[in-house]
């Protein structure tokens, strides 16, 4: 069909029988237009193959039926293999599905990215934001909510701003995988944590820090940042500075990966000689060598969460100012 002869509102109200008004309502999904008349609205509607104009729909209802997901990361790291923020991007985009509405993914890994995220979003041409992956202080979320456009966080808000948030119970889960360390019998126990500019990262290592000092045991620390090469720098400065380590709990699977490795290769066994740990529970923990014991994070359900209750808040409910979800110590032939 041409563009000339695309039907128009006015078509599709003289087939139904009402006025145009009445089909502007039932196309723009009022609830107030009696049954019956919404349903010959829908069948003229399905036999004129009648497509809303998004754009004037838009003006009209104050809604753009879209959400942002925006990560503060390089393109890179959003789809590397770490399955972490693919888990968070499909866990929001099922939900979405569900709710008849669109993902747009925005990455703000840089200052202009940052500035980009900042003039869309304020632009109004979507109906909320979630944020994902934030790093140090990051004022936009405030900024934004500020502003009135719907905001959550996946993770707490370093800043402490006052914006809805979804996070796991980060160091509930570290003090776990660290107890069974020491229930097995190991006392030199090392840690290679997380970035320091994130909550994930510090609460992670708070989680270590706070039960190796509880049970009278040393510190040990090296600081990666989640990915498998720091993972190998952070375990080759631990056994440089503690060559009598006997165990490690490494912030992500990917570190704990990278350990494993390098423990292998300075003649170390795992775990007989150094038992390891991770957390995320990505999908090859599973198939390490040997399998990775971790600590399972929903991740998927933080993407979905994340989204409901920016939904709640995008129709003017009430929510909650937190929501953390449990994890759980997966235990597997590492530890």
């Amino acid at each position: 069909m041409t563009g000339a002869q695309r039907p128009t509102l006015e078509a599709v109200a003289r087939r139904a029988g009402v006025s145009r008004a009445t089909v502007s309502r039932v196309v723009n999904g009022s609830t107030t237009v009696a049954e019956p008349i919404q349903e010959a609205v829908r069948q003229a509607v399905a036999e004129l193959g009648y497509v809303p104009n998004l754009a004037a729909r838009t003006l009209v209802t104050q809604r753009t039926d879209s959400i942002a997901l925006v990560m503060p990361e390089e393109a890179t790291r959003v789809f590397s293999d770490d399955q972490v923020f693919p888990g968070i991007i499909r866990g929001a985009a099922q939900e979405l599905e569900a709710a008849d509405k669109q993902l747009v993914l925005m990455l703000a890994g840089s200052p202009a990215g940052h500035e980009r995220v900042e003039r869309y979003t304020t632009g109004r041409h979507v109906d909320g934001v979630l944020f994902a992956s934030l790093h140090g202080a990051d004022p936009l979320p405030a900024r934004l909510a500020a502003l009135g456009i719907p905001v959550v966080c996946s993770g707490r808000p370093l800043d402490g701003a006052d914006v809805p948030y979804v996070d796991v119970d980060q160091v509930g889960g570290v003090t776990r995988a660290v107890r069974h360390l020491i229930d097995s019998g190991r006392r030199r126990i090392a840690t290679i944590a997380g970035p320091q500019d994130m909550v994930a990262g510090i609460e992670r290592l708070t989680g270590y820090r706070d039960t190796v000092t509880a049970a009278g045991l040393p510190e040990m620390i090296a600081v990666g940042d989640f990915t498998r090469e720091s993972g190998a720098a952070a375990m080759r400065q631990l056994l440089a500075a503690h060559p009598d380590l006997d165990a490690v709990f490494a912030a992500s699977d990917l570190m704990a990966h990278a350990a494993m490795r390098t423990l292998r290769e300075a003649g170390r066994r795992v775990p007989e000689d150094v038992a390891v740990i991770g957390f995320d529970d990505i999908e090859t923990a599973a198939y390490t060598d040997p399998p990775l014991t971790t600590v399972r994070q929903p991740i998927v359900e933080l993407g979905r969460q994340g989204t409901r209750l920016l939904l709640r808040l995008a129709a003017g409910e009430a929510v909650e100012p937190a929501l953390i979800l449990p994890t759980e110590l997966i235990i597997r032939d590492s530890a």
